[in-house]
């Protein structure tokens, strides 16, 4: 059952219900709350976007994966008086969810999504790379692995990478989202308990594209019925971990012509309406621009789209009302950025040698926006921090420096 945490609901409603998220919620939650729009947070996770003070009222639920999820949502609309209200997925599972129940939940909510017949086909890897080959479009070199027995027999050209299918339920992989193999012991251990979580035939194994995150763009926009309403373009500047980031720290408004036209050929396919970014990467070694995901859900680093003056949070609340939403054009430059894990990687890559501390500095003078600090909305900065900081000291810091000492020769003192 959903059961309110604080707050109380006014006669502005109904409103917009995200459902679960974390980031890239947080900024969709200030882009609509601070035009008055009546915001309401339901999570059985991350608690980060209820924390603004732009959300009116947050809710506890049993999470996408639980099989009273639809009759929650259902139950909630019909408790809490928000019926009409717009229902925005804000994580995988939540789009899953949202989209294979689309006939009941269109009862009660506003839902800019396609149903998962449709939508399956640019969300769901196996079904995204067979459209990505329909259209022409290049996709990393991936396996078909269904089993760990396959697994072992498999000829592989390392470094690889393991991803699972869109929306899947499960423990570290899953949270993880891409893990990273560079020889055949790391990988079989990689897959193994990949599959123990989620299922052999749920993995997906490709080809790591040589580059950093300088060779990732992005696709950001929304659609509405199989148009675009406002798009652009955005590079990944710097990620973290630096060698291989499953997250952005630095991203900048891009022009990327190829980008755009690729996405479109995508997202027109299947008539797609909502929020969406659309991923690339640009291999080094032939040139090629290749597809990667498709999120269609707000993304860690949303709040760049209305800091480079294309809201699509707002215009997101004018398509689902039926109004136009004024044409704007992103500031090529305009820069987003996760400042905690952002230092960290500025460290490493100035330590490497591969990063200016001038450099570093100008890239922060183009920042418009920041991951969770808001002088407006201060309050989840305060917890966002300490819990980030720890996370990289837990997950990062002190594994290699126990690495680091188990490794290093421990002094002969006895004879003296």
């Amino acid at each position: 059952m959903l059961r309110p945490e604080h707050g109380s609901c006014s006669d502005t409603c109904p409103g917009v219900v995200i459902l679960g998220g974390a980031h890239g919620t947080l900024a969709l939650a200030r882009s609509l709350g601070s035009r008055g729009v009546p915001v309401f947070y339901v999570s059985n996770d991350s608690p980060l976007p209820g924390w603004s003070r732009f959300v009116r009222r947050r809710f506890r639920w049993p999470g996408a994966a639980s099989e009273r999820a639809v009759d929650a949502l259902l139950e909630l609309a019909r408790r809490e008086g928000l019926a009409g209200a717009l229902l925005v997925a804000g994580g995988d599972a939540e789009v899953r969810l949202v989209s294979r129940a689309l006939p009941e939940l269109s009862a009660a909510y506003r839902i800019m999504l396609p149903s998962w017949d449709a939508l399956k086909w640019v969300c769901d890897k196996p079904f995204l790379y067979r459209r990505a080959r329909e259209l022409g479009l290049a996709i990393p070199q991936t396996y078909e692995i269904a089993s760990l027995g396959h697994a072992e027999a498999l000829e592989l050209t390392f470094p690889v990478v393991l991803k699972p299918h869109m929306g899947g339920v499960g423990g570290a992989f899953v949270a993880a989202k891409v893990v990273r193999a560079d020889d055949r012991a790391a990988f079989l251990a990689a897959y193994a308990t990949a599959a123990g979580e989620i299922g052999g035939d749920n993995v997906v194994v490709q080809e790591m594209i040589p580059g950093g995150g300088e060779s990732q763009f992005s696709y950001a926009a929304l659609w509405r019925d199989g148009e675009p309403v406002a798009e652009f373009t955005a590079r990944r500047a710097r990620q973290y971990p630096v060698e291989f980031g499953f997250t952005s720290t630095l991203v900048e408004v891009v022009e990327e012509p190829q980008v755009v036209a690729a996405a479109r050929g995508v997202l027109g396919s299947v008539r797609f309406s909502g929020l969406v970014e659309v991923e690339f990467k640009r291999d080094r070694r032939d040139g090629s621009l290749k597809l990667l995901d498709v999120n269609p859900r707000p993304w860690s680093w949303f709040g760049l789209a209305a800091a480079a003056g294309v809201d699509l949070g707002a215009m997101l609340w004018a398509a689902a009302n039926g109004r136009e939403a004024a044409a704007a054009v992103a500031r090529p430059g305009t820069a987003w950025v996760f400042l905690v894990r952002d230092v960290v990687a500025a460290f490493q890559t100035i330590a490497s040698g591969r990063l200016r501390v001038a450099d570093y500095v100008a890239s922060l003078a183009r920042v418009r926006a920041e991951a969770t600090f808001a002088v407006r909305d201060p309050v989840p900065a305060l917890f966002d921090v300490p819990v980030t900081a720890w996370r990289v000291l837990a997950r990062r810091v002190l594994p290699r420096l126990s690495t680091w000492f188990k490794k290093s020769p421990v002094p002969d003192v006895s004879s003296r």
